[in-house]
């Protein structure tokens, strides 16, 4: 462990080093760094994919989908625009402090640690790189262990691309993990749990080192009543692709449960059940388009959700289980009770909750008597409702009429509110998460306000009254005597 801290701190000392040097500040290092990243996932796509199948069973098209291909899309987005997000903002300021000048320069924190989760470990490290490339820090990176060999292929990629003096990755368990929230960083950005999630803050707060929480939490469906039978066709297949298509159910912005109205709920399972079958066959268990559960533990974590016998109960398609291959069949349940682990706890895995109400207006305040979640999703064409549910509900992002999409939108804030979490990245939001915005002011020696020095006198209370109401025409008076 000592030969491990050692190791840690020899990094940790080059990475502050090269930051004091000032290389990461320059434009054309930062554009550097965002090419050869691209350069790295076109030349690996093989490797990426291999890890993620041995890793979580997932097909290339997946891989592609929400790793490869989103990152590649990230980090031209942020080369394509980062001379404008580096360029100081001009601001206009009030006539008070003529003559003078302000303007905003994004400037970086510095050092900056990033801490990866396991269900998109190729995803989850390098969208966040982007944002600390993007603003000039320089990265430690620390994949999740749980991946082990998308953990390996960062390790032993990322220093063949990128500047290896500004940016390291440092593999390890919980030890690791540990020994590196030890450390002061100008910057921590965690991916995980809300349980570790308060262990690192509680670390940043230490050395009050700012942090953003990438968490997750029970994310519902609100399912309106659909009368054309396209529209429930596909809403029903964009729910069971935000719940099973994206690493079967592993996901923070999954479908967590749904909501709908007692009188349409054998309609909404009869559908689902018919596009559970289209999308994977009769036998998901040997269909190629479905992620693995990524270990034993999580396996067993939701094996104990499903064996509740009131859960059991509630069991109305799948629940078929394979410890051998770490599988779990897409599991829908029909009103399983509400106190029970599985609508307490964030699932976080391939298991369907749907929950009867007697009118859809119930559920913002079902929603509201739990924490925030990350993501609502609603079905719904009732503007009327729409509103209410702006107005009445509280959540990372708001997502009308499909599910997922928002992590795909570089111009849309990323992340949680509460207990789903703190901070937002994407897009500029994560060139913003790791800068700090500094407010420069520049002044001339000319035109001096002696009411802002003692003696105090009447004439200065009145003058300070004036100009902090902005009352320009009558402040002119005061100072030409013409106003008492």
């Amino acid at each position: 462990m000592a030969a491990a801290m050692g190791e840690i701190e020899d990094k940790l000392a080059e990475l502050r080093q090269t930051f004091r040097s000032g290389i990461t500040k320059s434009g054309a290092w930062r554009k550097n760094q965002l090419r050869a990243l691209i350069e790295l996932l076109q030349d690996n796509e093989d490797k990426i994919f291999k890890a993620l199948h041995q890793d979580l069973g997932k097909h290339p098209v997946e891989t592609y989908r929400d790793e490869i291909g989103l990152i590649k899309k990230s980090a031209k987005y942020a080369l394509s625009c980062l001379d404008k997000w580096m360029a100081p903002k001009k601001r206009r300021l009030p006539l008070l402090f003529f003559p003078a000048s302000g303007e905003v320069v994004s400037e970086p924190f510095g050092v900056v640690l990033i801490c990866s989760a396991w269900n998109f470990p190729i995803n989850l490290a390098l969208e966040p790189l982007i944002g600390a490339i993007a603003a000039g820090n320089t990265v430690m990176l620390k994949p999740s262990e749980l991946a082990v060999e998308c953990a390996s292929f960062l390790a032993e990629t990322i220093p063949l691309y990128l500047d290896c003096k500004a940016i390291k990755v440092t593999n390890g368990g919980v030890d690791v993990c540990e020994q590196l929230l030890q450390q002061k960083w100008n910057k921590i950005f965690f991916t995980g749990s809300p349980r570790v999630g308060s262990i690192v803050m509680s670390a940043a707060a230490k050395h009050l080192t700012p942090v953003t929480l990438e968490l997750g939490g029970k994310c519902p469906a609100i399912l309106d009543t659909l009368s054309s039978p396209l529209d429930i066709k596909v809403t029903v297949k964009r729910i069971i692709g935000g719940k099973f298509a994206s690493c079967n159910g592993q996901v923070c912005v999954g479908v967590d449960y749904i909501l709908v109205e007692k009188k349409f709920a054998a309609t909404l399972i009869e559908s689902l059940k018919t596009t559970i079958k289209k999308f994977y066959g009769e036998n998901p268990k040997d269909s190629k388009s479905i992620s693995r559960i990524i270990n034993e533990y999580h396996f067993e974590r939701l094996r104990k959700l499903l064996k509740d016998p009131l859960v059991a109960d509630a069991i109305v398609h799948g629940g078929l289980l394979d410890k051998e291959n770490l599988f779990i069949e897409p599991t829908i349940l029909l009103d399983p009770p509400l106190d029970a682990e599985i609508m307490t706890e964030e699932i976080f895995g391939p298991i369907l909750p749907i929950i009867t109400l007697n009118n859809i207006q119930e559920s913002i305040e079902f929603i509201n008597s739990r924490p925030k979640p990350l993501a609502i999703y609603a079905f719904t064409k009732d503007e009327t409702f729409k509103k209410q549910i702006v107005s009445g509900t509280s959540s990372g992002s708001l997502i009308f009429n499909d599910t997922l999409v928002q992590q795909l939108c570089d111009v849309l804030p990323f992340g949680g509110v509460g207990q789903s979490g703190i901070g937002r990245y994407h897009g500029h939001y994560s060139f913003e998460t790791f800068s700090h915005e500094k407010a420069i002011m520049q002044r001339s020696f000319f035109l001096e306000l002696e009411p802002r020095y003692p003696p105090w006198n009447d004439f200065k209370m009145k003058f300070l009254r004036l100009a902090y109401d902005f009352d320009y025409f009558n402040l002119l008076l005061l100072l030409l005597g013409l106003k008492r």
